[in-house]
């Protein structure tokens, strides 16, 4: 989603994004078709083809990402099947409110906070790959 986001406007290759991740090209593609699912990117099959963000950076939260690709889950009950465990005893408790703290973190950040955080390197993307995908994008006329 951060290298798309480099490029807003442009369909970028999954074998593309896929050097420029380091991501295997199979679990990529996979990765794709779920964000595709929930509304985050579009993708364009064939010659050109390739994906882009669905909607600006600043309207997609990284919550947004991980509920498409693996949801955290909150702990309602015991996750051992304890029967005695009708409430959540001081471990799972905890844990629940660990849950609960990370999906308000992510909840509250935006692709585009990620990206412009003053000082921070290219978040998962090699940025020598991003520069070769963007002159590849420019020349293409894509």
């Amino acid at each position: 989603m951060s290298c798309l986001a480099y490029s807003p406007d442009q369909l970028v290759s999954t074998s593309d994004l896929a050097e420029v991740s380091k991501v295997p090209m199979n679990y990529l593609a996979k990765v794709l078709q779920l964000l595709a699912r929930a509304d985050l990117v579009n993708g364009r099959r064939g010659v050109g083809g390739g994906y882009k963000l669905a909607r600006g950076a600043s309207s997609i939260t990284l919550l947004d990402i991980i509920n498409a690709i693996d949801p955290i889950r909150r702990i309602e009950m015991c996750p051992l099947g304890l029967e005695n465990h009708g409430a959540l005893c001081p471990l799972h408790r905890r844990l629940d409110q660990a849950s609960q703290m990370l999906i308000g973190l992510f909840s509250d950040t935006t692709l585009e906070d990620i990206l412009t955080e003053s000082g921070a390197n290219r978040p998962l993307c090699d940025e020598s790959m991003t520069a070769k995908v963007e002159l590849t994008l420019g020349r293409s006329g894509s």
